[in-house]
């Protein structure tokens, strides 16, 4: 019997101006990496648009696929003292730590659809929040030699990424006002000696999650409707 073709999967539902904001509050790390599980599968059936998760994690340090355990200076009687979990991620990159007062979004994008290569949507996400902390007077921008936004300051928001046929999981993470302390205890992708900072340092008070959330929103939808890289 000749084999059948296979069922080609859809590239889009709607049109690629849609971007579905779930905004989550805070989430365990595990239980945020199975729903980005559960919507990659579900934009791959094309039963959903182009979703952005905003949320914040319980203190977590994550290794990437690059990471180890010595990248973690801490003792575990230390992590555990602090309330911090170690988590294996998914993701590219080294090790990094989340907790509260970072703003993580994680992207279920269609790159295919949109006609994206992982490195111009890495510089979306880049451009996105540079964009972003430019409406509260941070002075931000790239660095061409490290993923990631920085600052005079140091590092402010940190980005790994990974896609699954086509479909992107993982994705940033903005230091409002976490426990900069907390970054202390590894060395942040890598990059121990170039600083990790936060709007809160820099500004010396909080930005309001609800003040930042839709400047982010925004300024993601610009970054992916309007490519600033090639295509």
């Amino acid at each position: 019997m000749p084999r059948l073709p296979r069922p080609r999967l859809p590239l889009a539902p709607a049109d690629l101006d849609t971007l579905t904001v779930r905004d989550l509050g805070l989430v365990d790390y595990a239980a945020a990496l199975a729903l980005q599980d559960e919507l990659v599968e579900q934009r791959l059936r094309g039963e959903i648009d182009d979703t952005l998760l905003l949320l914040e994690h319980p203190p977590v340090i994550t290794l990437g696929r690059r990471g180890a355990r010595s990248d973690i200076y801490a003792t575990d009687l230390v992590l555990a003292r602090e309330g911090i979990s170690v988590q294996q991620a998914t993701r590219g990159g080294l090790v990094t730590y989340h907790g509260p007062g970072q703003l993580v979004g994680y992207p279920i994008v269609n790159l295919r659809a949109r006609q994206m290569t992982v490195p111009c949507y890495v510089r979306a996400l880049e451009n996105a929040i540079i964009d972003a902390l430019a409406q509260f007077n941070i002075p931000s921008f790239l660095d061409e030699t490290h993923v990631g936004v920085w600052t005079a300051h140091g590092k402010i928001a940190a980005i790994g990424v990974a896609q699954r046929r086509g479909i992107t999981l993982h994705g940033f993470a903005v230091n409002l006002q976490p426990n900069l302390d907390h970054f202390t205890l590894i060395n942040p992708c890598g990059l121990a000696e170039r600083g990790v900072t936060s709007a809160q340092a820099i500004l010396g008070h909080p930005i309001p999650f609800k003040a930042f959330k839709p400047h982010i929103v925004q300024t993601l939808q610009e970054q992916l409707t309007q490519l600033s890289c090639a295509r």
